[in-house]
């Protein structure tokens, strides 16, 4: 058993930079991206992809495991999993989940609610997964169900006989799964342990307006399209002083959606 007192000695001094909120970039999700690229180049993380998906039950009981992060833009994060499994599960009865990603002197903290993917995107990416892949998500109709080395053994075998020379089609139970973020975390090592953290909050104040009052952030150029419109939308709500003002409000800088604050160490 390793010693509590070797435990107590394991420390890196982080000298990695730092994070300012005159340096950080205009929404977090170029943030995110930019220090992902960062990890991909610098090469000392092997799967800078890797984070941890923590859940929890309608009972409130937590648990977490690391999946892997398959494609991300400015709906949310995805990644893909069995539906049948206790992470869908808990994602299904708690819609509330949490990423982590933890980085070189880096970690990157995402809060937000989950959705399904619709079956044709999940399909999308099922069809471009290597032979092998598509085989082992047969494997298991009920992930973390308790079986036997040989019943898997067996049932890779008997889906490989089933499906040769043929396109492996996805399982009705496998897909995809967005975490749609509410809230960002960028952390950054110092030494002394005086880290830097900056949170990125949705602004409470813009969300309501983009949802029920579907504001048009778009400048107004009056080059509008009649011709290309959705007769049955309403019509945009055009920024006035007002709106300006909430979207202006705070320090953020991606069209005030959202208010970046820095965190005690």
């Amino acid at each position: 058993m390793m010693s509590s007192p070797l435990l107590s000695k394991m420390r890196e001094d982080y000298k990695l930079g730092t994070l300012e909120e005159s340096s950080v970039l205009e929404s977090p999700f170029k943030q995110y991206e930019k220090w992902l690229g960062d990890e991909i180049l610098w090469k000392l993380v092997s799967e800078p992809n890797a984070m941890v998906l923590s859940t929890c039950s309608k009972d409130g009981k937590p648990s977490g495991r690391v999946v892997l992060l398959k494609y991300f833009d400015e709906n949310g994060f995805v990644f893909f999993t069995n539906y049948n499994s206790r992470k869908s599960r808990e994602l299904t009865e708690n819609q509330y989940a949490a990423l982590t990603f933890y980085w070189t002197q880096r970690q990157v903290r995402i809060e937000g609610t989950a959705e399904r993917l619709s079956k044709e995107d999940s399909e999308k990416y099922f069809a471009v997964r290597p032979r092998e892949s598509q085989i082992g998500a047969w494997v298991s109709e009920v992930q973390s169900a308790e079986v036997t080395k040989q019943s898997l053994v067996e049932a890779q075998y008997k889906l490989e006989k089933q499906f040769k020379d043929q396109p492996v089609p996805m399982p009705e139970f496998w897909g995809g799964w967005r975490i749609v973020p509410t809230s960002f975390e960028f952390w950054q090592g110092k030494g002394g342990r005086i880290h830097d953290r900056l949170k990125f909050k949705l602004n409470p104040m813009v969300i309501p307006l983009f949802k029920d009052l579907h504001i048009d952030t778009s400048n107004n150029n009056n080059n509008n399209d009649s011709s290309n419109s959705d007769q049955s939308s309403p019509d945009p709500v055009p920024l006035n002083n007002s709106t300006n003002d909430i979207l202006n409000e705070g320090n953020d800088n991606d069209n005030g959606r959202w208010i970046i604050k820095r965190l005690a160490p």
